[in-house]
């Protein structure tokens, strides 16, 4: 009973996680403080990390913990703190098993990015991280491949050369000149813009910008981008220009109604789980019915993310409103309809 009262009566301590990282920042930046090579008191110390937020205690046991546990050589004496090597410093910082295995799991997350300019920075980052942990890190195993799969999104193919080339004439405000294949036609078209800003979506990358051939404002899949070039035409993004207006953060890129839609959806009982489950917008309403079906209601200006999606789902979804938002549905099973008449006809 003892024991069980002593436990009831001790202050909860800080949860291990954010313990280590609390930790794990302090040491590193006392150690960059030590390697000046002169001596600091606790005090000291304590007065030059965060404007003083931890007190001469805590970062006396800090000092402790580095020359006990990370054999850091650390001396002290009437003056303070120091180090007796001239050139040693923090090599790596322990980890704890959840930390270990967020950075067992980076690597195969950055296959995400193939193929783009951040992939070999992602990869080097890596490197650096991977190259500053412990010799020994005790993680479970089970975290670790082979027995983790990451499957990312499939991205369209893209030429490598063309991400520099945006983000040069996205930073230096130069007009961008390609030839261009829009998703309704089977051709080329010469396209000169004013690069604003880039969007990626599930690992596809698009650039919003003015168009001069139709002087609007547009988006561009750099997938479906060929011959292009910087130019050395100057411009200005105009102070009304808000990204946000050309897409929804939480739904999708496709260009749609600046005025958004409240999407009201109908999921069926099969798979209601799902549906009470997913997060489709923050601001999203749902409610499950007596029959299992799940009503799901939230605003977005991506109807044509929403009716693409829609329409993958067949009959398991109903589109209850806005009225018109469902008759572009019917209109679209219609044409699939035909499309399947015409085949059996053939």
């Amino acid at each position: 009973m003892g024991s069980v009262q002593t436990i009831h009566n001790t202050p909860p301590p800080l949860t291990a996680k954010k313990q280590v990282k609390v930790n794990n920042w302090r040491i590193v930046a006392i150690d960059e403080i030590l390697q000046s090579g002169r001596p600091y008191t606790a005090k000291e110390l304590s007065a030059r990390i965060e404007d003083g937020s931890y007190s001469a205690r805590t970062i006396q046991r800090d000092l402790e913990y580095m020359r006990d546990t990370l054999n850091a050589p650390i001396e002290n004496d009437w003056r303070g703190y120091r180090y007796t090597e001239q050139n040693f410093f923090i090599k790596s910082i322990p980890l704890t098993e959840g930390e270990a295995f967020a950075v067992a799991a980076l690597n195969p997350l950055l296959e995400q990015y193939r193929n783009t300019p951040l992939e070999k920075q992602l990869r080097s980052v890596f490197a650096k991280i991977a190259s500053c942990l412990p010799q020994k890190i005790t993680v479970d195993t089970s975290f670790l491949n082979p027995k983790i799969t990451f499957i990312p999104d499939r991205t369209e193919s893209i030429n490598p050369k063309f991400f520099k080339t945006v983000f040069d004439a996205l930073k230096a405000c130069r007009a961008l000149a390609f030839e261009y294949r829009p998703l309704q036609k089977t051709t080329f078209m010469q396209r000169t813009i004013e690069p604003y800003h880039v969007v990626c979506q599930r690992g596809n990358w698009y650039v919003i910008g003015k168009c001069r051939d139709k002087n609007d404002v547009r988006i561009f899949s750099l997938s479906r981008m060929k011959s292009l070039a910087m130019t050395k035409e100057k411009f200005s993004v105009p102070k009304s220009f808000k990204a946000s207006d050309y897409f929804d953060a939480e739904m999708g890129i496709w260009l749609s109604d600046k005025i958004p839609i409240e999407a009201e959806l109908l999921f069926d009982k099969e798979i209601g789980t799902y549906a009470l489950n997913h997060i489709w917008h923050s601001e999203q309403t749902v409610q499950e019915r007596p029959d299992g079906s799940v009503y799901v209601k939230f605003k977005t200006t991506q109807k044509r993310e929403i009716l693409r999606w829609i329409l993958g789902q067949g009959h398991t979804v109903k589109v209850l409103g806005p009225a018109d938002f469902a008759a572009e549905v019917q209109a679209e099973l219609k044409k699939a309809l035909e499309q399947y008449g015409k085949q059996g006809m053939n």
